[in-house]
């Protein structure tokens, strides 16, 4: 009688690579690649992030059936390549079955689609909204690879633990004999993320004991950014692997078969975390923007400011200095200081610099406007001509050249409006938009004393100290500083971070020591600017709650928090029947 004994070693790549959402043949050609790769190494099996055909997140191009057609097209043709006897391929895409259209990871192996397994916990919260586009599979037992029995949960599908419709995926996979775990994520940076996901996985592994593959993707889309950082966890939730962040890396794993089970000792690589992770993220936001979106470089306002000086450093860094081009545009305002400190900017970052005084244009169009404005004092309106005349010259050299506008305002100036529409908003893609202004000055020391790999840009002092150190100030008026018309920075990020990231009541962000009168100024200057947001470029997400994809608040909108306490809710207004709806809940 024949026994089959269960396989010694299953040797595994983790393909952790940058797609391109709808480039269909070139994430085909890139899989295949890495493949190639995979079988020099003697993988027998080369694993892909989330819905790597398509690319992630495809949003509401998923809804087409051309692309529908194409994307399972593309999986039969890469299941075909594996009838050479090559490493198998788990790979997600999207995937029509019966009608219904789901977020599928399929098995391709012996030249055929082998199995196919769908996301059952779909999330719909922050940036992801899939119960618009997909619909819930079924939960699944685990696929047999080479004699492994191996579970694919899908990203959502471990780390989904209190809705009232979540299913747990894991442990019916540990209860139908799965010997491993293999989770194929998109899952995007945000600060601090990498530990969340670490201790989520962790307790994926307590709860099924078993060990546990971690892939993310890697790469900038739209505003959405992936940092890769996939890792792999031995069953005592020992971490048996670990890839770098923010870059492209393929890693081949040897699993031993044990008393224990299966266990892995592969290559730990250290992952950023903090401020260089943020910097990180914005230079690969940029770069993939730029180059997914096929611009040839860019082009940028140099103020001699802060906020424009880091993001000329993330340019260069994202870029090269070659296909990165400032421009100053003084007017009377402008301080000789910040003419010095632009051009020294521009020396030590090398990028391609020039100046063209805006006075002629300025004093065109309050010409013209003289006989409307007639009668009227002077006032914001005169300080947002000069902005508004930036913003033309820089979008017709843009138009000229093709190069892609990067706008420069921060998080901090976003919030309560303090930017001209049409003016220094002026752009396509915003580096810094989820940098707040505190942020935007640590990021600035960081980057004089240390840069990410992989960074185009010089080492050393890039950033002129001076502009680092000087009070920031639009120069629309003489004299004029940005703490004239806001709170001091320090005051003025720690409430934000309260309203926006926490959404904490008005009455306890007095209580934890901030003045009443400047929490309710910034709250009503962060509520009457969102329809300016509405129109800004898109930015690089950073934090947990961004403005666009997480932070979606009503323009016409007339609720203002009082400042007052909360109240407890009276339970006694209640029928007797939504008291039982509502203990039954709670319960």
């Amino acid at each position: 009688m024949f026994f089959m004994t269960d396989p010694a070693e299953f040797t595994v790549t983790l393909a952790q690579l940058n797609p391109t959402v709808g480039d269909i043949a070139g994430n085909v050609a890139r899989a295949r690649t890495a493949r190639a790769s995979a079988a020099a190494d003697g993988a027998q099996l080369i694993v892909f992030p989330e819905l790597f055909i398509s690319g992630y997140p495809p949003e509401d191009l998923v809804l087409k059936p051309a692309f529908q057609a194409a994307c399972r097209a593309a999986v039969e043709e890469l299941a075909r390549d594996t009838a050479d006897g090559g490493p198998a391929m788990l790979i997600g895409s999207p995937w029509v079955d019966g009608g219904k259209l789901y977020n599928a990871c399929a098995l391709l192996d012996g030249g055929a689609i082998a199995a196919i397994r769908f996301k059952v916990n779909l999330p719909n919260y922050g940036v992801f909204d899939e119960k618009r586009v997909f619909c819930r599979g079924p939960v699944a037992g685990p696929v047999t690879i080479r004699g492994v029995r191996v579970g694919v949960p899908i990203c959502e599908d471990t780390w989904m633990e209190e809705s009232a419709d979540y299913e747990n995926v894991v442990e019916c996979l540990a209860e139908t004999g799965a010997e491993i775990l293999i989770v194929p994520n998109g899952s995007p940076y945000a600060r601090d993320k990498a530990d969340l996901r670490l201790s989520v996985q962790v307790a994926r592994v307590t709860e099924s004991d078993l060990p546990l593959i971690y892939v993310n993707q890697v790469g900038g889309q739209d505003e959405l950014v992936f940092d890769g950082a996939s890792f792999a966890l031995n069953a005592d939730r020992t971490l048996a692997a670990q890839l770098p962040a923010f870059e492209e890396s393929l890693a081949t794993l040897r699993w031993v078969n044990g008393d224990a089970g299966w266990r892995c000792d592969g290559p730990i690589a250290p992952v950023l975390d903090g401020d260089q992770a943020d910097y990180a993220a914005c230079v690969l936001g940029l770069r993939d923007y730029v180059n997914k979106n096929g611009f040839p470089g860019v082009l940028l306002g140099i103020s001699g400011g802060i906020d424009s000086a880091l993001c000329a450093a993330i340019a260069v860094d994202a870029l090269g200095v070659e296909r990165v081009r400032g421009v100053m545009l003084p007017f009377r305002f402008t301080a000789q200081v910040s003419l010095d400190d632009a051009a020294k900017l521009a020396g030590a970052l090398g990028f391609n610099y020039e100046v063209l005084p805006i006075a002629q244009a300025v004093n065109g169009f309050e010409e013209i406007l003289a006989g409307t404005f007639k009668g009227l004092p002077r006032d914001i309106t005169e300080e947002n001509l000069q902005a508004r005349t930036r913003g033309t010259l820089l979008m017709a050299i843009s138009n000229k050249t093709g190069a892609m506008v990067v706008t420069t305002g921060n998080k901090s100036e976003m919030s309560v409006g303090y930017a001209t529409l049409y003016g220094d908003m002026n752009g396509g893609f915003n580096p810094i938009k989820d940098i707040y202004k505190t942020e935007v000055f640590r990021l600035s020391s960081l980057r004089n004393a240390w840069k990410p790999d992989g960074a185009l840009g010089p080492s050393g002092e890039v950033i002129p100290v001076n502009i680092i150190t000087r009070p920031p100030t639009a120069e629309l008026r003489e004299n004029q500083t940005d703490q004239d018309s806001l709170p001091p920075y320090e005051i003025l990020d720690g409430i934000l971070a309260r309203l926006v990231e926490q959404e904490q009541p008005l009455a306890d962000i007095v209580a934890a020591g901030y003045e009443r009168d400047t929490v309710v100024r910034i709250d009503r200057l962060l509520n009457i600017a969102e329809y300016k947001r509405r129109q800004a470029a898109p930015g690089v997400k950073v934090t947990r709650k961004n403005f666009g994809r997480d932070r979606r608040y009503p323009i016409t909108n007339r609720f203002r928090d009082s400042g007052a306490p909360l109240r407890e809710p009276d339970a006694t207004l209640l029928s007797r029947s939504q008291r039982t709806t509502s203990e039954a809940f709670e319960g």
